[in-house]
């Protein structure tokens, strides 16, 4: 077998001379493993999307307890996570640590680009498989710099796409009555600049669809100043304020608004909205707040690995640790899920290629919906559903209540749309 990159530096970085191939193939070994390094943002201003890690890794290590069955024979699965602090050079890191240290067969990651998009390039030069999720596919792909006509080899995606967060939005808006001036708020970053994009981002499909939108330009994330933008939409006269934040940046930005007399009459942000525990330490002033919504316990969806319905899977979540279920928990499921379809199917676990081959053959209904990469918008991606809706008080709680679901009708609306007062 010829060796592969990631062999070969793994190799000298040991000082060892033996070559690849003088390696016991593990399909011999009396309990051979296929080890998976797993990337995420477990602290940092991203570890929102990190929150529920520990229970759902719990789950798929019980679930994965008694092996997969692989040609005949029984692999064990070892599951190496590494926190990627929320920083793009720490993912990068930690992923070559997972490639060349850990020797991982397959790894990965998921929460915005900073942690896509390093862990994946770690691997695509490593020639090492990895999959990855919760990141709009664009900022995955193109950020990259992929090319739609040939794509990358050993690093694939499930998300969904910057068009369908604008028509999420687009839908969640429509029959509010409400004036069609938008205030874009946009950071320096990865997500900001898709999302921002004249040519790929909101700006097009908004002024198709008879929205204006104003955009005071790219600010530096964690920033503590709004004020230009602010009184740029207050200028405009914007009822709705759009674009993607990180939590602290949504909190500082929001709290500015009230301060300077600026209030919209709908605010759809993505990112810093997804989360309960951010809802909640905005008091009063989270209730009404939108946002996109990826998955929730009413998704009509299963788990292929433990059965679940989404329900059961956020129920248990939210009983073992006595925290509101999150968004995020579906698509680490999900991941595994993939995982372990990729494992079953490959048709040498010692070969890259063959396990790449395993993922780009996968066709798999999972708890956030069908993962086929056969039929995506650019070769590596496949597309999950996504619907739009509103943080809504009931009580003494915030519930997250889907008010707008064009774009995926399978997924059932639980709501209308209240303009905030």
């Amino acid at each position: 077998m010829k060796p592969n990159r990631r062999q070969v530096l793994a190799g000298l970085a040991a000082g060892v001379a033996a070559p690849a191939i003088l390696k016991m193939n593990r399909a011999y070994a009396q309990s051979p493993v296929v080890r998976v390094g797993h990337v995420s943002p477990k602290t940092g201003p991203l570890a929102g999307f990190a929150e529920a890690d520990d229970y759902v890794l719990e789950g798929i290590r019980a679930a994965f307890a008694g092996g997969i069955q692989n040609n005949g024979k029984s692999y064990g699965v070892e599951i190496i996570s590494k926190d990627s602090q929320s920083n793009a050079n720490r993912a990068a890191e930690v992923a070559a640590e997972l490639i060349l240290g850990d020797e991982v067969d397959i790894i990965v990651a998921s929460a915005t680009p900073d942690t896509t998009n390093p862990v994946a390039d770690q691997a695509e030069v490593n020639e090492v498989p990895c999959v990855t999720t919760n990141c709009p596919w664009q900022p995955y792909f193109f950020g990259r710099n992929g090319n739609p006509a040939v794509g990358f080899d050993y690093t694939y995606h499930f998300f969904w796409g910057l068009e369908d967060v604008i028509a999420a939005f687009l839908d969640l808006w429509s029959g509010s009555g409400v004036k069609k001036t938008v205030a874009g708020i946009f950071p320096n970053d990865a997500d900001g600049n898709a999302w921002g994009d004249p040519e790929l981002g909101l700006p097009k499909p908004l002024a198709a669809a008879g929205y204006t939108l104003v955009d005071p330009g790219r600010y530096q994330p964690l920033t503590d100043d709004f004020s230009s933008q602010i009184a740029a939409f207050k200028d405009a006269g914007c009822d709705i304020v759009t674009g993607n934040m990180i939590p602290p940046d949504f909190a500082t930005f929001w709290s500015q608004c009230a301060q300077q007399d600026f209030h919209p009459k709908i605010v759809t942000i993505g990112k810093a909205l997804l989360f309960p525990s951010v809802i909640e330490s905005l008091g009063d002033r989270g209730n009404g707040l939108t946002s996109e919504i990826w998955w929730t316990p009413n998704h009509p969806f299963s788990s292929s690995l433990t059965g679940e319905s989404s329900r059961q899977l956020a129920e248990g979540y939210m009983k073992a640790t006595g925290r509101p279920w999150t968004q995020p928990i579906g698509f680490q499921h999900a991941l595994f899920e993939v995982v372990k379809d990729v494992i079953a199917r490959s048709q040498d676990l010692d070969d890259p290629q063959a396990i790449v081959a395993s993922i780009q053959a996968t066709d798999l209904p999972t708890i956030v919906g069908p993962v086929d990469w056969s039929d995506g918008p650019v070769k590596n991606v496949s597309k999950t559903p996504l619907v739009a809706g509103q943080w809504q008080k009931k009580g003494d709680d915030f519930e997250l209540v889907i008010t707008a679901n064009e774009t995926a009708p399978i997924i059932p609306v639980g709501g209308e749309l209240q303009l905030l007062s």
